[in-house]
């Protein structure tokens, strides 16, 4: 049995959700979104509530069970409250720029990079920090990923592109005699 999927996943006043076949909508203050699940888990919605139940006793169920009870849990926090991201950049001249939807990231290449900003998310520059605020907590985490990878922080300066609240490694550098 699984301890997430046994669960109750309780929605506020605000909230409502709907099933159409296997596909979930959630609909709630800050959004909407919906995803489609495998027909072997029973979603039943009462009142507030979404309870999850599985139509076959085999592991392949099983293992979705309570990955289905997350995925639903994060979709109804995202449309109750905003998943947000944020980035810091490093780096003397490092630094980035929204334009319609884009994201202009200078960060010591020969040319500026230019990245499209994903459908449902909302970036915000300031000085040298990345907002990254959306409804799904999927895409909001994968942006940020792709936005990171481009210039990971480097342990010698650290100097780079990193989650706020991460900690870079540093090492010592050359000793001079």
């Amino acid at each position: 049995m699984s301890r997430i999927g046994k669960q109750i996943i309780a929605m506020s006043a605000g909230t409502e959700a709907n099933l159409d076949g296997n596909t979930l909508t959630i609909k709630g203050p800050k959004g909407e979104i919906s995803r489609t699940f495998r027909d072997s888990i029973a979603v039943a919605i009462e009142g507030g509530n979404i309870s999850l139940s599985t139509k076959r006793n085999d592991i392949a169920t099983r293992s979705l069970w309570g990955t289905y009870s997350s995925h639903i849990a994060n979709m109804v926090e995202g449309v109750e409250k905003l998943f947000v991201k944020k980035l810091i950049i490093e780096g003397i001249g490092y630094r980035a720029e929204v334009s319609g939807n884009d994201i202009t990231l200078i960060i010591g290449f020969s040319h500026p990079v230019k990245i499209a900003i994903p459908a449902g998310l909302k970036v915000i520059v300031e000085k040298s920090v990345i907002t990254i605020t959306g409804v799904d907590k999927e895409t909001v985490g994968a942006f940020a990923a792709t936005l990171r990878s481009w210039k990971k922080p480097e342990p010698y300066k650290g100097k780079g592109i990193r989650y706020e609240g991460e900690v870079i490694r540093r090492k010592q550098g050359k000793k001079s005699v």
